[in-house]
């Protein structure tokens, strides 16, 4: 491609409501543009690299046997009602009517559109398993979009769905796509890794995801550098401490904390150690439409963490009789616990209205400080069984942290930030149940097809490329998905007739090979030629000038080399093909 023929636009500094690396690059390097709030034009830079991303995905996806279709972005509401999704999906599902005045919705996700697809078209277990998917714009109705990419409204996805004659057919096309995934991630040329999940909303069994490594991860995960454990942390699991309580060793004390509301604070004040404090969290059990019996009343549940300890939100929610749950508003605080927060705790309160929910780490703490229930003041020398009951339940609610022991028993657990840009699914009978998806059986009767849901954010993946590979020259892409591999830079082309027929020369050489080059034959200056190459991330550079083709030279530099070599031109495309093959 010629960068005359071509369309580059990049920009010095990017717009002010850019926040993280990955958006500001994506705007300065010309890749996007905004058009509203979370959606974007993917301009023809950014259009070169989501196409490449779409290619490794597709072809992979090909090589498992999965099969490609399109589903419409607008989906009739009937679907999603017959699911039940209508109603649980909340805001992001973007709902409209149309002239008739039925009811549709904007694609977020397809569970709906490719089971109503397997109950029409699949009859008989001779048919399994199917694999269908799709590369296809996806819109979800974000309250705040953020970030460019990351977190946009509008985005491009790929998602596939599996259909089996039962679970152990399920199993094995998780596991077939397990290692296409793992392809795919590879051959993209991103540090990643695969993390055991929680189902979240789409529900099901088993559920993994692959995340890009980035320190601006939003997601924590959770590793064992002694084995190949790995999970979210929302769903790692923190074991119990392997040491049982202690005695006490002292009488319980109310000790004065004038405006000492965090664990933090409390124990400065005292000089005692953080791990000595408990922190009360209180939650509201609120019965809502999802919840079968809607009559049933509300309830008021205090969690105890250790004071260094941060609630896991996931694992809460599995807690018995807690799901669905919302933070107890203060008026709610002080009707249930008669104080207000900062100063709450889990002594003296009636067990017929407060639930006590104690972590794992908490359940087996002695001589501990919480709050007294008395504005301004705490609790010293806390026991269990002396000073309170003992928990009503024992739960693991908690976040794991760095140096808790592994799961799996083998070592000790680290922590690492990552970005989600694949998950996939066991999803069971839930969607084919719903609908009634059935195909006649080995047994001859109709059975509920087993169900895989195995998503990919296309557009994500290339935000989540540029928050691992930048500097302060701009991005730095793989080969595999920058827009071109190589940019050959001719200075002075339109001035010197040896410069341009070596580009030229050059150029045609590379291109015959297969080689995706960028020949910058604009008239700009060696400066901007190259500060241009390195924000758009192009992996390798050619520098062609009067004054090295004089001496037999040409300049090749990689993105992440601090200098350039000189080589000559005859060495050029056995160099390139050797570094893109390494």
């Amino acid at each position: 491609m010629r960068a005359s023929k071509f369309y580059i636009a990049t920009i010095k500094e990017a717009p002010n409501d850019a926040e993280i690396v990955s958006h500001k690059l994506m705007m300065r390097a010309g890749l996007i543009k905004r058009l509203a709030g979370g959606i974007y034009t993917l301009m023809p830079m950014g259009l070169r690299v989501v196409r490449k991303v779409e290619n490794i995905v597709r072809e992979e996806m090909n090589r498992a046997g999965a099969v490609e279709l399109v589903m419409p972005v607008v989906q009739p509401a009937e679907l999603w009602q017959e699911s039940g999704r209508w109603q649980q999906y909340g805001a992001e599902l973007l709902r409209f009517k149309d002239r008739h005045d039925r009811d549709f919705v904007f694609q977020p996700t397809s569970e709906e559109v490719i089971t109503d697809i397997a109950r029409n078209e699949l009859k008989s277990y001779r048919q399994l398993p199917k694999n269908f998917y799709q590369v296809q714009t996806k819109f979800r109705d974000e309250r705040r979009p953020r970030f460019g990419v990351m977190r946009g409204r509008e985005f491009v996805m790929k998602d596939a769905y599996s259909f089996h004659a039962d679970f152990d057919g399920l199993k094995a096309e998780y596991e077939n796509m397990f290692g296409a995934y793992t392809r795919i991630f590879n051959r993209l040329g991103l540090k990643f890794r695969s993390v055991a999940a929680d189902t979240g909303s789409i529900g099901g069994t088993g559920s993994h995801e692959f995340h890009v490594l980035a320190d601006s991860g939003e997601d924590a995960l959770a590793f064992a550098p002694a084995s190949d454990y790995a999970a979210n942390v929302e769903l790692a699991e923190a074991l119990a401490p392997a040491t049982s309580r202690g005695t006490p060793a002292g009488g319980m004390q109310k000790v004065p904390t004038p405006n000492k509301k965090t664990c933090e604070e409390v124990v400065e004040q005292l000089e005692m150690p953080l791990t000595r404090s408990v922190k009360a969290i209180a939650l509201m059990h609120e019965p809502g439409n999802e919840t079968a019996d809607k009559a049933a009343p509300k309830r008021f549940f205090m969690l105890l963490l250790r004071g260094d300890h941060a609630l896991n939100e996931i694992k809460a929610g599995k807690v018995e009789g807690l799901s669905p749950f919302r933070f107890a508003s203060e008026a709610e605080i002080r009707d249930y616990v008669g104080c207000e927060p900062g100063y709450i705790g889990p002594v003296g309160l009636d067990p017929k209205r407060v639930t006590i929910v104690a972590d794992r780490s908490v359940a087996v703490m002695n001589d501990f400080v919480c709050g007294a229930n008395d504005a301004g003041y705490h609790l010293v020398n806390v026991n269990w069984g002396r000073d309170l009951p003992e928990p009503a339940v024992v739960a693991d609610i908690r976040n794991v942290i760095k140096g808790d022991p592994s799961p799996d028993g083998k070592g000790e657990l680290d922590i690492c930030r990552g970005i989600e840009v694949g998950h996939i699914f066991q999803l069971r009978t839930k969607y084919s149940k719903a609908l009634d998806a059935k195909v006649i059986g080995v047994d001859g009767k109709p059975t509920l097809m087993e169900m895989g849901c195995y998503g990919i954010g296309i557009t994500r993946i290339v935000g989540a490329a540029i928050e691992q590979g930048n500097d302060e020259r701009g991005i730095v892409f793989p080969a595999a998905i920058a827009p071109f591999e190589v940019a050959i830079c001719p200075i002075g082309i339109k001035k010197s007739d040896a410069v341009r027929e070596a580009a030229e020369k050059l150029y045609a050489e590379l291109t015959a090979a297969g080689i995706d080059v960028l020949l910058d034959d604009r008239d700009e200056r060696p400066g901007v030629m190259f500060a241009d190459m390195e924000l758009i991330g192009i992996p390798h550079r050619l520098t062609i000038g009067d004054r090295g083709l004089k001496e037999g030279k040409i300049e090749y530099q990689a993105r992440t080399d601090a200098g350039a070599t000189a080589i000559a031109p005859t060495e050029a495309l056995a160099l390139i093909q050797s570094k893109l093959k390494s």
